[in-house]
């Protein structure tokens, strides 16, 4: 029997009016710009990537909306409903000395899904691989891709309607990936996903914030494969443009000697005609 897997639709905290809402948004360190003037606002259901390269502001962003700094200036509000779920790079810790279904149970010992059923902690950990043997050891003697997968469960149980997930791909090995895939499908709430992974990317996102650093946020509309092809395209089309400038450069030059033998010729006549009126 396939048990949990046909219908794993968490039935979430109703999520009201308003969700997140940032206004005019600034912050810095020092010279490093990471927002300046940011607005959005989240709308139900809404699933966001984020691209960037390291170091233009995809985590502090993060931090940002969970409370975790506080903005230079702008307002950030969150709705009351919201309960958020963060997997961060930074949390990948879990009490060694417990057993890993009490970890679970410490947070919620059932997860109500959509249709009404309740599925126990031990069928989630079911879900996730973690075989009813596996359940009674304790974390300490895990592997780290095991801990991570609990971690990820830590997060998931406390069954947030505002998931974020940085960087999972990283962490987590291609069957828990595939579970959290599945999952994420019936996901109903906000997620905002950062990953360098294009395929898992392009699977679960409707948009993208793309940080291009020194404050400039951009928000595309596509998939992240959509958004490497127009990349590709612009610059095939800066190169081609920069080309066509070197050609003209090189035409001008190829030019010039000429002009300057006839300069040459000019002075020499001048010259002559001076030294005959002498």
């Amino acid at each position: 029997a396939k048990g949990p897997e046909l219908r794993l639709e968490v039935k979430m905290t109703r999520i009201g009016g308003k969700i997140l809402e940032l206004k005019k948004i600034t912050k810095s360190y020092g010279d490093n710009v990471i927002l300046k003037g940011f607005d959005y606002v989240f709308k139900k259901g809404e699933r966001i990537g984020m691209v960037g390269k390291n170091g233009v502001g995809k985590s502090t962003f993060l931090n940002l909306i969970t409370n975790k700094e506080q903005p230079d200036g702008g307002k950030i509000n969150v709705g009351e409903t919201i309960v958020m779920g963060y997997y961060s790079q930074e949390g990948i810790n879990v009490p060694q000395d417990k057993k890993v279904i009490d970890v679970l149970k410490d947070i919620a010992e059932v997860i109500e899904m959509g249709d009404g059923s309740k599925l126990t902690a031990s069928q989630f950990l079911n879900f996730f691989m973690f075989p009813p043997a596996m359940q009674y050891t304790l974390v300490s003697k895990l592997s780290g891709g095991e801990q991570r997968r609990l971690y990820l469960l830590t997060v998931l149980i406390k069954n947030p309607n505002f998931l974020i997930l940085d960087e999972p791909t990283n962490d987590l090995d291609l069957l828990t990936l595939n579970k959290l895939e599945e999952f994420l499908t019936g996901f109903g709430g906000c997620l905002i996903l950062v990953t360098h992974d294009r395929y898992f990317m392009d699977m679960l996102v409707d948009h993208i914030f793309i940080f291009e650093g020194k404050g400039v946020v951009k928000d595309y509309n596509g998939t992240y494969t959509e958004y490497r092809v127009d990349l590709e395209e612009e610059e095939k089309l800066a190169l081609a443009e920069k080309a066509k400038e070197q050609e003209i450069k090189n035409t001008a030059a190829k030019q010039k000697p000429e002009e300057k033998k006839r300069m040459n010729f000019k002075e020499k006549f001048e010259f002559d005609t001076i030294q005959k009126e002498m």
